[in-house]
């Protein structure tokens, strides 16, 4: 709006209803803003408390181990220790030494890389272990694309777990390949080959019997023998009536 008096800035600012705020005081002439101060305080209280809710605040975290300790214990504080990096806290994993035990630091190593890989899906190791008086440190810090990966595959498993695997249908139409339209045509043939061998043959129809042959007359021809077995009956009559002739005979003769 150019430079303008005091007053007369004033006087622009009430009619719009608005405020004069003073932007820059240092400046020659100052600077001065038209706006509604109240709605400008508001917003800017707003986004700061947007930007503190964004905001994590770091804490670290200590878990404490001894050279000599059980496997229940080490797994308690382990599974302690994961929790504490899922929350997104650093952890400072203390090995605390005693005595003798001073004499074999890499027992403490050897712990220190049994929990690293234990919580390698929620963190990673920011500072390597090292040796610090009677004690030896390491600092294991979130990860969050392990995290991340680690979610994902845990969502696959349980997808796959409740999800059983279905049949997969064999392939038809034009999408199938030449090969394997050759290979469904083999049995196909063998298919119709073995029902044409079920298929039962005709029955060839038996020959009628043929009609008897009109027997042929038969001539008998007079032989010898024939006429002497005629002759025997006349002989045999001729015989008995003489019998009986000599029977009445010889009854006369006694009378």
């Amino acid at each position: 709006m150019g430079i303008k008096a005091l007053p007369e800035a004033l006087s622009i600012a009430r009619a719009a209803e608005l405020d004069l705020v003073e932007v820059a005081d240092t400046a020659s002439p100052p600077v001065c803003r038209i706006m509604n101060y109240s709605k400008y305080k508001f917003e800017a209280q707003q986004r700061a408390k947007e930007s503190r809710r964004k905001t994590t605040n770091v804490v670290i975290k200590e878990m404490k181990y001894r050279p000599k300790i059980g496997d229940g214990d080490f797994g308690t504080k382990t599974k302690k220790v994961e929790h504490f990096l899922s929350e997104g806290h650093k952890v400072k994993v203390t090995i605390m030494f005693r005595g003798r035990e001073m004499q074999h630091p890499e027992l403490g190593r050897k712990i220190l890389d049994r929990i690293a890989d234990e919580v390698i899906d929620v963190g990673k190791v920011e500072i390597m272990p090292r040796q610090d008086g009677r004690n030896m440190t390491m600092v294991i810090g979130p990860d969050k694309r392990a995290q991340q990966a680690t979610a994902k595959r845990l969502a696959a498993e349980a997808a796959e777990a409740n999800d059983p695997a279905e049949p997969v249908a064999p392939e038809t139409g034009p999408e199938a390949t030449p090969e394997a339209t050759n290979e469904t045509a083999v049995p196909a043939e063998v298919t119709t080959t073995a029902e044409h061998s079920e298929v039962p043959e005709p029955a060839t129809p038996e020959p009628e019997p043929a009609e008897p042959a009109a027997p042929e007359p038969v001539v008998e021809t007079p032989d010898a023998t024939t006429s002497e077995v005629a002759e025997e009956p006349n002989d045999a009559a001729d015989n008995r009536t003489q019998t009986t002739e000599d029977l009445a005979q010889s009854a006369a003769s006694d009378a």
